[in-house]
């Protein structure tokens, strides 16, 4: 009888949680974009004409417009796209969809710290202080030229033969923020992967992003995988932030985390406690994570580019020889003399599938927006493969196209609707950085390398390159053939 009783009970509360979130689900739904039907209580993750969203999100904007809701479970997401749509909610309304979402992965990065209010006043922070160590700067240009100069002589010994460039490159990329962070080198942190160790627009960790429980962390093995590089990621950290401890100088400021110490004994003195070592732990952590990937994988892609278009990749290297000899490596100030270098590197920006379709963003407060109404905390994902590849801003946009960033006299020309590195309230703080990366250690590799494709990648196109890349996170092989000076 007492099973009974106990089995009715579990299907009534059973039954309670089901109705309680379909008539919150409906409820939500009227009042945010249109979008594919959800099923009960699952949403749109089993249904194969939605997720994936990178290869769905085309049909669903043809039906729906370029701004549709698909639904994590019980919770809705709001996917943004086109560059207009986005632009108008980043930027435009910078403040409302400028929210942090809450989600066991951001949870378990933060371990709980870092509340929206202490996360901007932690980004003023950085970005003032990433500012006076030079960022866009000389000091900062010349770390990175140094560093160009030892990937060189990376590549160098593969002596001609096939090579994956990911562990090599991603080491050069973490150990320039690395000098910035902890002052020296400390390659490994994320070394494996020319992208984020954390995809989070997939369906199962989308919905450990959107869902409460019991679909809060992500399921095997993609949760233990992440849990694994997270704590292996801290561990690197806190073990940093203890050896600046115990040498601290104030009078000899070395790092960003020097930095970081100082300024938290100072507010020691006061009410705010936002300057403790986990807030450290979690910001260097984002900036590793933010300082590393998007740069490697543009890297990665753009000899991808050059080895499949060897045309493209020999008016760079023209380009490079007439402006510097053979002996003078590329600095900052080529950057203006070199247009057309300039321009392939903005196409490799906005050419490949975005990696910075990450972390969802939130609505910040109450939020009307193109006729519709946005609860508070309501989960927002600009896609940014759909504005660089809007056909209303590029000419061509399913192809590389260097001439994107070019006018009609051949000289560099910007292009707003490139956004590579996000915008608004939580744009990159690392931009600056990430982008001398790129001119410096792609203009240096092509000034003393020409790329090739080995294999089967040779002869599969560049869009079909690129896919398999998204796909398998796994770069060709390919080989530097030493340039002769």
């Amino acid at each position: 009888m007492e099973v009974a009783v106990t089995g009715a009970l579990f299907l009534l509360w059973v039954l309670f949680i089901f109705i309680f979130y379909s008539l919150k689900m409906y409820k939500e739904k009227s009042q945010l974009p249109p979008g594919p039907t959800p099923w009960f209580f699952l949403g749109n993750l089993l249904q194969k004409d939605v997720m994936p969203l990178n290869k769905n999100y085309s049909k669903l904007v043809e039906k729906y417009g370029p701004m549709f809701t698909i639904w994590m479970g019980p919770k809705p997401m709001v996917v943004l796209c086109g560059f207009d749509v986005v632009k108008d909610a980043l930027v435009d309304h910078a403040e409302a969809f400028g929210g942090r979402i809450n989600s066991p992965i951001i949870d378990r990065v933060t371990k709980g710290h870092g509340s929206d209010i202490e996360w901007r006043e932690l980004r003023r922070f950085t970005v003032m202080t990433l500012r006076d160590f030079g960022m866009g700067k000389r000091s900062m240009s010349e770390r990175v030229q140094e560093e160009a100069v030892c990937l060189v002589e990376a590549l160098a010994a593969t002596k001609g033969q096939g090579f994956d460039p990911t562990t090599r490159i991603t080491s050069a990329v973490s150990n320039v923020i690395s000098s910035v962070i902890f002052g020296t080198h400390l390659t490994g942190l994320f070394t494996n992967s020319s992208r984020s160790p954390f995809p989070f627009l997939t369906p199962p960790l989308l919905l450990s992003h959107c869902s409460p429980p019991p679909f809060a962390w992500p399921p095997f093995p993609s949760g233990c995988s992440i849990a694994v590089n997270i704590a292996r990621a801290h561990f690197y950290i806190y073990r940093g932030i203890g050896l600046h401890m115990q040498t601290l100088d104030p009078q000899n400021i070395r790092d960003y985390i020097d930095c970081f110490l100082i300024k938290s004994e100072k507010e020691q003195r006061s009410a705010s406690d936002t300057f403790r070592t986990e807030n450290l732990v979690m910001t260097v952590f984002g900036l590793f994570l933010a300082g590393t990937g998007t740069t490697s994988f543009a890297l990665i892609s753009g000899l991808m580019v050059m080895a499949k278009l060897p045309h493209i990749q020999a008016k760079v290297q023209q380009e490079i020889d007439e402006v510097m000899s053979a002996t003078r490596a590329p600095s900052m100030e080529d950057r203006v003399r070199m247009p057309f270098t300039n321009a392939v590197i903005h196409e490799i920006l906005r050419y490949p599938p975005s990696i910075n379709e990450t972390i969802p963003r939130t609505t910040s407060c109450d939020t009307k927006f193109r006729g519709f109404t946005f609860p508070k905390g309501t989960a927002v994902a600009p896609m940014f493969t759909t504005v660089h590849r809007d056909p209303l801003q590029w000419e061509t946009p399913e192809q590389f196209n260097p001439g994107h960033f070019l006018d009609e006299k051949g000289q560099f020309k910007k292009k707003d609707a490139l956004i590579a590195f996000s915008a608004g309230k939580r744009a990159c703080v690392g931009e600056a950085l990430a982008r001398m990366e790129l001119f410096l250690f792609f203009s240096t590799l092509l000034q003393n390398f020409t790329f090739q494709l080995v294999g089967a990648a040779k002869d599969m196109d560049l869009a079909s390159l690129f896919t398999e890349f998204r796909a398998k996170n796994v770069s060709p092989l390919m080989k530097a053939i030493r340039r002769s000076m």
